[in-house]
């Protein structure tokens, strides 16, 4: 997107003692990532934060400037009203009232947003079901794969040297760790299967690390950075989407999957709605955690033909797909959209149901424009760890 924006991503305020103000890094062409540091302790864009926020953005912007606005999350709404926007896009990328503890506001949030909004775009095809009745604009823009980097790992001697220490057969897990992970399923499978070593890459995040799964064959490395990934895929065997099924997992997808194929690895998924359905034929899909174990160790016993005719089928879809192209198909929508001017309705009275928060960033701007992106700390964590 940053070859027709300029982008501006605001993240959650960071507590600091002092004065408060806005950090600015400069992390690629086109690209600002705007870090706010504020004295209050409230988390993420809580109604306490958002005075101080709307006076470090106040300034972000040339006078005159109307950015796209492009939230992440709605809870970052209230801040709106830092910006003339020209657009309002909602990413919606999780149904995140799902999540385990939402702040109470998110559903009226998300109303409001949806509302105001001029283009939804949606994660997969169960959020878009989930939000097309709700805007009359919404788009689904299944995850896509940074296809180069993640084929480092078809170099298996790549391997990460933080695990070289651990026996094969290595079944691999990157993300975060949290109330969509079926801990029970790893630790079923643990202890059925000794023999095999199961590595687990990312945050633990809003579970108690107290109720993980604990075994000498299960290795926690804790979270790691984007760059880091290919190395940990190209030491394992199988790789692993243990989701749980439950509200927070019903609308997921899950975007390792199609990292998982571009270095040409066997998967085995929960039956994940966005996995299920447009990749069933590739990833082994089983519920209960007998079929899960069965499923593994058939793609561990695999054929030299068998994993060649997998790989094969992998490299068609990845070939397929290309943030290039999501990122194009977004650009033109955002170019050939008539803004409503919906935001304008977002006076004192409407700024009261956005009265909590959680997060957000700020995306898009024309090149000769600019974009402010609203986004949330979790799915930072996520994005590392993913």
């Amino acid at each position: 997107m940053a070859e027709h924006y300029r982008i501006l991503i605001v993240e959650e305020p960071v507590y600091h003692e002092g004065q408060a103000h806005l950090k600015k890094t400069a992390v690629a062409p086109n690209i600002t990532v705007c870090q706010p540091h504020t004295a209050i302790h409230a988390p993420g864009f809580h109604d306490d934060q958002i005075p101080t926020l709307q006076t470090l953005l106040a300034d972000l912007l040339p006078e005159g400037e109307k950015p796209v606005v492009w939230f992440y999350t709605p809870m970052a709404l209230p801040l709106l009203q830092s910006f003339e926007p020209s657009l309002v896009v909602y990413d919606c990328m999780d149904e995140l009232a799902a999540f385990k503890n939402p702040p109470k506001q998110l559903v009226q949030r998300e109303s409001a947003l949806l509302n105001i909004a001029d283009l939804c775009f949606t994660g997969g095809p169960s959020l878009y079901n989930s939000k097309k009745e709700r805007h009359a604009n919404a788009h689904c823009f299944s995850s896509s794969v940074d296809a180069k980097h993640f084929q480092k790992a078809q170099d298996r001697s790549y391997s990460h040297p933080d695990q070289e220490a651990i026996p094969h057969p290595r079944l691999g897990f990157y993300g975060v760790i949290d109330e969509r992970f079926d801990t029970d399923l790893i630790r079923e499978m643990a202890a059925a299967r000794p023999d095999w070593q199961i590595v687990l890459v990312g945050p633990v995040v809003k579970i108690d690390p107290v109720h993980l799964p604990q075994a000498a064959n299960i290795h926690y490395m804790g979270q790691r950075t984007y760059e880091e990934l290919p190395k940990f895929l190209a030491g394992w065997d199988v790789c692993l989407l243990p989701f749980a099924l439950n509200e927070s997992t019903k609308f997921i997808s899950p975007t390792k999957v199609l990292e998982y194929m571009a270095a040409e690895l066997p998967s085995v998924s929960t039956p994940i709605t966005d996995v299920k359905v447009p990749y069933g034929d590739v990833v082994a899909i089983a519920e209960t955690p007998a079929e899960f174990i069965a499923a593994c160790e058939r793609m561990l016993n695999a054929s030299a033909e068998q994993k060649a005719a997998l790989a094969e089928r992998m490299r068609a879809i990845v070939a397929n797909t290309s943030w290039d192209k999501t990122a194009a198909a977004m650009h033109q929508l955002i170019q050939t959209t008539a803004p409503a001017n919906k935001a304008q309705r977002l006076t004192a009275d409407q700024a009261d149901i956005a009265e909590a928060g959680d997060k957000v960033s700020t995306l898009p701007v024309k090149q000769t424009a600019q974009a402010v992106a609203l986004d949330d700390q979790p799915k930072k964590a996520q994005a590392a760890a993913e």
